[in-house]
């Protein structure tokens, strides 16, 4: 079997697997016809939307599969990385100290599952705002702007969650 049948399999239960995770989650129940229900239901959407799901691109086993321990040690660092800057944003706000603009910068990151976490997570992070994601060049609206160079911003807003997603997905 060709590697590209054997990564759009891949692609198609990867698929499958969420929207059933999903079907569990939404409707709450553990009955067996309605877990069939979302069994087949999750199956036959999947065949229609498991190209977008997953790019082919993306279809290695490291773009897709996080490595479990560095993804644990992500979970600390993103909370301690949301409620840091939480309490810089409450400082902010009683001091009125801020410089907002919008920063430039690019990611390292190879995966576009990773890029679209550091996205995610600057934007839950109060401050900042994750305006545009195209390849590796981020758009940022930032409410402490101390900075124009675009790698020192990136460094500063980026932090150490990009080298510890970088840990994650190779």
């Amino acid at each position: 079997m060709k590697a590209r049948n054997v990564w759009s399999i891949i692609r198609y239960g990867f698929t499958v697997l969420f929207l059933f995770i999903c079907w569990i989650l939404f409707s709450a129940t553990f009955d067996i016809p309605y877990l069939f229900i979302g069994l087949i239901g999750s199956m036959v959407i999947a065949l229609m939307v498991y190209p977008v799901f997953i790019e082919e691109h993306e279809a290695g086993r490291h773009s897709v599969i996080p490595r479990f321990l560095p993804l644990l040690g992500y979970l600390p660092l993103l909370l301690w990385a949301l409620y840091s800057s939480s309490f810089n944003m409450l400082k902010a706000i009683v001091t009125g100290k801020i410089a907002p603009g919008i920063v430039h910068f690019k990611s390292t990151l190879r995966s576009d599952l990773a890029r679209v976490l550091l996205a995610h997570a600057i934007t839950f992070s109060p401050g900042t705002i994750t305006m545009d994601l195209n390849e590796d060049h981020f758009i940022v609206h930032w409410m402490f702007v101390s900075t124009r160079h675009s790698r020192q911003a990136g460094n500063e807003i980026k932090g150490s969650l990009e080298g510890q997603l970088r840990k994650i997905w190779i």
